[in-house]
C-alpha cells in the first residue's frame, strides 16, 4: 500500500506544502511570538520530520536530531490552546494551497498527524521537568485511518 510520504507527492510535495504553511506562521501575529523571525533550517526540519512521520526517509531522526532536538525546542515556549489551534487552522489551509491530494481519508490522516503533533507540543512547552513531559520519546509513524 502506498505510504502517506508517496501520497502527498514524495519530499517534494511535503516541501511545497511545509514552505507555504511555514510562511503563513511567520505572518501570522498570534503565531509569529513562537517562531520569531523564523529560522533558515526550519522548513527542512519540518520537512523532514512530516516525511518521516508519513513513511518516508528517516532523515530527521539520523541527520537533524531527532525527537530529542524538538523536545528541546518546544521547552519553554508555553504554547497556548489557541496557539495550538491557530496552528492547526494555518497548516490544514496550506493543504489546498499546496495542491496536497484532496481525498477524505489523506487529509483525515493530515488532521489527526497535526492534532496529536500540537498537543504533544504545547504539553511539553509548558513541562519544567522530564517527568511532565509527553511520554513520546521517537518520531511518530503514521498510516491511513482506518476505514469505519
Amino acid at each position: 500500500m502506498e505510504t502517506l510520504f508517496e501520497h502527498a507527492g514524495g519530499h517534494e510535495g511535503l516541501r511545497r506544502f511545509i514552505d507555504i504553511f511555514y510562511g503563513d506562521v511567520l505572518a501570522d501575529p498570534l503565531l509569529q511570538p513562537l517562531f520569531g523571525a523564523g529560522r533558515p533550517e526550519h522548513v527542512d526540519h519540518l520537512t523532514a520530520f512530516t516525511a518521516e512521520t508519513f513513511g518516508g526517509p528517516d532523515d530527521f531522526t539520523r541527520t537533524m536530531g531527532g525527537f530529542t532536538h524538538l523536545i528541546e525546542v518546544h521547552r519553554g515556549l508555553k504554547i497556548s490552546e489557541e496557539q495550538r489551534r491557530r496552528f492547526v487552522e494555518l497548516y490544514l489551509a496550506a493543504t489546498d494551497r499546496a495542491e496536497l491530494p484532496p481525498d477524505e481519508p489523506f487529509r483525515e490522516a493530515l488532521r489527526s498527524h497535526v492534532e496529536f503533533g500540537t498537543h504533544v507540543a504545547k504539553q511539553n512547552s509548558h513541562a519544567e521537568t522530564d517527568d511532565e513531559l509527553h511520554p513520546l520519546r521517537e518520531v511518530p509513524h503514521w498510516d491511513w485511518p482506518p476505514i469505519a
